[in-house]
């Protein structure tokens, strides 16, 4: 079925076909409100009600990470990105689904519980002195330094044969992904020169995991690090001890880096897109230890430097100082996909106009708030687009003033300017009013750096949740599924013939509130779900483990 006005109808086998996704379903109810609530973990697996039909190859588990625990005692986390880590699992074996949750056993999680607060400052919620300290130790205990959060509650992802929680700082969690049980806390910091990295890396076919983080480059000015985790060792070594790495990109402002959330990998080269939101590390370094200021405190944005991308070759790896590119401001958080085509980068992107951070809208009280209010902020936000950049290589030998780039599938252009610098114009794949396309999938291991034709997508409205899209790159068109009042969370590609996609989902007022749904990913269709007696908080990302022989 299709779209009434503005009114959704639903077909008995819950699912929504339509050709373009580009309208606003309403959410009166607010039932979205329970994701954003506190959930206790599971002593063992819960049984889930399976309709529909499994597809028998689908075995293995579905992992994700996600915040779980929003308040501790008297005191509320204020972020979407401060609750606290909860890993999920929905197990799939022989026709039958099960689903566990665990908290990871974090210092930030474990000494929150111990002493009923906020102990460790987190993304959008400052950490104070224990009041039931005397005067003179909560006065000492301003002085003693940045504690930096180990909450990974942002995604999931193998190293080598192990599993490991991440969030963006420099410790990852060491996870069991059969027993959910906390193994073991790295610091990065012991292997790696970087304060920090992305929770979204790049996986070669061989197995070698490649991410970006900030660093001190030369003169004390701040860079970023391109790193190499290699593939799982001969000798059973652990490949973090072989950590390396592979290149180093300046930074346009010598004390604030660029936040940075992904960054684009192809056949050849790294695409690092430096945008105008910014950490000012000085009042990092000197605010936070003296008023209890918080991360998102230490960003700023600056419209007029616009966005900048870099780009480094890989083999060997060095950095193109000399291609300049550049465009418009914006915020970006997830890279859809890069690849190059005679003589060209072309890097699709989800991006937010203007350098007005994003993540200034996504604290709880604007999440939970009641429908109208949730619009209401939202339309204050940047408008998401799915663009396009495509970078010239050759920029040598050119006129000023021209259109260099030639690709005829694409109306992105790059014109070569008198200072130097390549100004970048974005072809516009997926724009809606307030209708976000976000948490990009792709077939990564047949598509990854590679020319490519689908997407599979979070639909966020008014950035809330509510429906799974397929967007064709080429064509533009798109398919969605959507039922009323559920709220999905990110698809994930299962790369068998098949063509599948998984995602949980909420509907909380359902009997059996959340669900695992098994999507065919070539027509968007329903082929089963796993229906589960407990509701299962906002989830962020996630990989899928298949189970071996």
């Amino acid at each position: 079925m299709g779209l009434s006005g503005a009114r959704l109808t639903l077909t008995q086998q819950h699912d929504v076909l339509c050709d373009v996704c580009v309208f606003s379903v309403e959410h009166p109810a607010a039932g979205y409100r329970k994701i954003f609530e506190t959930v206790e973990e599971l002593n063992e697996p819960l049984p889930t009600e399976v309709t529909g039909v499994l597809p028998s190859w689908l075995s293995g588990s579905l992992l994700r990470m996600g915040p779980g625990l929003f308040e501790v005692g008297a005191e509320p986390f204020h972020h979407l990105f401060d609750g606290q880590a909860l890993i999920h699992k929905f197990d799939l074996r022989e026709g039958h689904v099960t689903y566990h949750r665990r908290y990871i056993r974090s210092d930030a999680y474990v000494r929150a519980m111990a002493e009923k607060r906020v102990v460790i400052t987190e993304f959008g919620t400052a950490a104070y002195p224990d009041p039931c300290k005397n005067i003179f130790s909560r006065f000492f205990t301003y002085f003693q330094g940045i504690e930096v959060t180990d909450n990974c509650l942002v995604n999931i992802y193998p190293i080598g044969e192990d599993f490991y929680a991440v969030t963006e700082t420099n410790f990852i969690t060491k996870v069991d992904p059969d027993s959910l049980e906390t193994l073991k806390k790295v610091d990065l910091c012991d292997y790696l020169s970087v304060n920090g990295v992305t929770a979204h890396p790049h996986t070669d076919a061989d197995g070698s995991v490649y991410n970006i983080g900030n660093c001190f480059g030369k003169n004390m000015s701040l860079a970023y690090n391109i790193i190499k985790i290699p593939p799982p060792q001969k000798d059973g070594s652990d490949p973090l001890k072989r950590s390396e790495v592979v290149v180093q990109l300046p930074s346009s402002e010598r004390f604030k880096p660029s936040y940075v959330h992904s960054f684009g990998m192809t056949e050849n080269h790294f695409v690092f897109v430096e945008q105008p939101v910014k950490i000012n590390l000085l009042k990092f370094l000197s605010s936070w230890s003296l008023r209890g200021t918080n991360y998102m405190d230490c960003f700023e944005s600056n419209e007029y430097i616009g966005t900048w991308f870099h780009v480094a070759t890989r083999d060997p790896a060095a950095y193109l100082s000399s291609h300049k590119f550049r465009t418009s401001a914006f915020n970006v958080f997830h890279h859809i996909n890069a690849y190059e085509d005679q003589g060209f980068i072309v890097v699709d992107l989800c991006t937010w106009k203007g350098s007005d951070f994003v993540y200034n809208y996504l604290y709880l009280a604007n999440m939970r708030a009641e429908w109208d209010k949730v619009k209401e902020s939202a339309m204050r936000a940047p408008q998401p687009e799915v663009r396009r950049y495509v970078l010239p290589l050759d920029i040598y030998r050119v006129e000023q003033g021209k259109n260099l780039v030639s690709l005829s599938y694409t109306t992105a252009t790059a014109v070569l300017r008198s200072d130097g610098t390549v100004w970048l114009e974005p072809e516009v794949l997926f724009s809606g009013p307030r209708q976000a396309f976000e948490f990009p999938q792709i077939n990564y291991s047949r598509c990854s750096g590679k020319n490519y034709r689908y997407v599979y997508g979070l639909g966020l409205n008014h950035f809330i949740p509510d429906r799974i899209v397929k967007l064709n790159v080429r064509t533009k068109d798109t398919r969605l599924w959507q039922e009323e009042d559920s709220y999905p969370s990110e698809p994930l590609f299962i790369p068998t013939p098949e063509k599948h996609m998984l995602t949980n989902i909420n509907m909380p007022g359902a009997e059996r509130p959340s669900f695992l749904l098994v999507l065919d990913a070539r027509q968007m269709t329903e082929l089963a779900r796993a229906s589960v007696n407990t509701i299962i908080p906002v989830t962020l990302h996630g990989t899928y483990k298949p189970r071996t022989p």
